[in-house]
This record gives C-alpha cells, structure tokens and sequence, in this order.
C-alpha cells in the first residue's frame, strides 16, 4: 500500500500547499492534479458536488500521484465514512468548536480498535494501489485528519483539540472565523483584531507540536505565513484560478473596467 507523503511530511514540519477543488469538474480535476500540487481538498461543503462525482475526482487526482483530500459537509460519522469509502486520502471536517466534535471526527476516520469506522467499499483501497486487506490494515496510519478551527469557541478550546491523538494537522478559514468574530451588530473584526486570532491560532499550534494552515490567495502570502510557522496552506482554488485570470484577459482587453468579486476562494 503506497504512503500517503502529505501526511508524512507534516508529521516531519514540511510545509505543504495545495488548493481547493470547487468545481466538481473531472478533466480540470486530472488537469490540476498534474500542476504540481502535493494535495488537492474536493469541497463538498459549499460546492454542489455529489458522491458519484466526488468518487470520479478522487480517483483522478489518486491516480496522477497527488493526494485527494474531502472537506466533509459536517464532520458527522456518516459523512466521514462516504468520503473514505469513495476514496478519499484525508478528511478536512469543518467548524471543529469542542473536543467532543474532534473526537467524533477521529473515531469516525479510523478502524477499530482505535475508531468506530466501519468495514466496506472498494475505492478506497483502489486509490492506495493496495489490496483491500492492506488497505483495512493500514489505512489508521495512512489517512489524514484536519480539523477546522473557524470560530472563537474553537480558539478557546484549541490547545485541548489540537493535543487529541489523531489530528494531524489544522486548517483555519479566515472567511469563516470573521464571519464568526462579528459583533452582535454585524460589524466584522478589524484586519488587526483577525490578524491576532490567527496568530493566537498558531502559537497553539506551536505550542502543541500540531501543524496549522489556512486558505490564502497569492503566493506571497504563501510565503508569509510559511515564513511565520504555518505548515497546511491552501492557495485559491481552482476557480478562483480560472476567474482571476479570464478577469485580468478581460480588463486588459478594455472589455470590462471592473472586476467584480465572483469568488472569494
């Protein structure tokens, strides 16, 4: 059964960067799984992709050498289970808020003994190159666990999350955490007041020897918070991608003086 590098280089305090896949779109899939990326997350929170075309996706993605990841919808046992099942090599589960959330994630990503995960499908072991008896028998070591810190609560119990046997890496959504840090009057944080959460963020990841990433937009940012510590970075997304670039074709054309704002990731 191959390894799963991602995973292993976290482990060892690389930094790994990859990208989101929103469009449930199969040749930009094998496409982006061919750019050089080490993973690639398929988003099935906020993008209207089925389990059939989620299946498809991981398949390609597993089979050019790249690391196809889920963010699950909820990080709910059934939820969990599907993704794995379909092929998946890691689980990103979002608003991670309580260590009772964090668990229920880990139980639902590993066989027993250690977890609750139950035995079935075939995908699965297809994406490792591995037989299904390998697959059964390795896979606790081999599948990636990100949790997502995304609100205040979660800060304030993150030391005790990110400590949990199992998590192998965190992954902050600063759209989300803003959204979740507004005052009762609606008023978003300040870029300082956000800028604090996050660092706060990942001296907890320092703290407890867990690697932390978040989602950016250039690759200087890239560069940034890799330079501060952070180690699981998401850059754009392949829409974003595609977007930025038909926008900048168009502006400079004079076909259009404003770019509006069609996707934030």
């Amino acid at each position: 059964m191959k390894k799963n590098p991602v995973k292993a280089a976290l482990s060892e305090g690389k930094p790994q960067v990859g990208t989101w896949l929103s469009s449930g779109d199969v040749m930009m899939t094998r496409l982006m799984a061919r750019v050089g990326f080490p993973w690639l997350t398929v988003d099935m929170e906020h993008s209207p992709i089925d389990w059939s075309q989620a299946a498809l996706l991981f398949g390609g993605i597993a089979d050019a050498g790249c690391v196809p990841l889920c963010r699950v919808p909820l990080g709910k046992y059934e939820l969990i289970k599907r993704a794995l099942d379909a092929g998946a090599h890691g689980i990103v589960a979002p608003m991670i808020n309580t260590v009772e959330q964090a668990k229920e994630v880990i139980d639902a990503v590993k066989y027993p003994p250690i977890g609750n995960r139950s035995v079935g499908g075939v995908l699965h072991a297809m994406n490792f190159d591995a037989t299904a008896g390998d697959y059964y028998k390795y896979a606790n070591d081999e599948i990636l666990v990100v949790l997502q810190t995304e609100s205040p609560e979660g800060v304030e119990n993150a030391e005790e999350i990110y400590s949990l046997e199992g998590v192998d890496a965190i992954f902050v959504g600063p759209n989300d955490l803003t959204f979740q840090m507004s005052k009762a009057t609606g008023v978003h944080p300040s870029p300082d007041e956000l800028e604090a959460m996050l660092q706060r963020i990942l001296e907890t990841g320092k703290k407890t020897g867990t690697p932390v990433g978040l989602h950016v937009q250039t690759v200087e940012a890239v560069e940034q918070r890799i330079a501060e510590g952070w180690r699981f970075i998401a850059c754009g997304s392949e829409v974003k991608f595609m977007v930025n670039e038909a926008q900048r074709i168009v502006t400079g054309l004079n076909l259009k003086s404003d770019t509006a704002d069609l996707a934030r990731y």
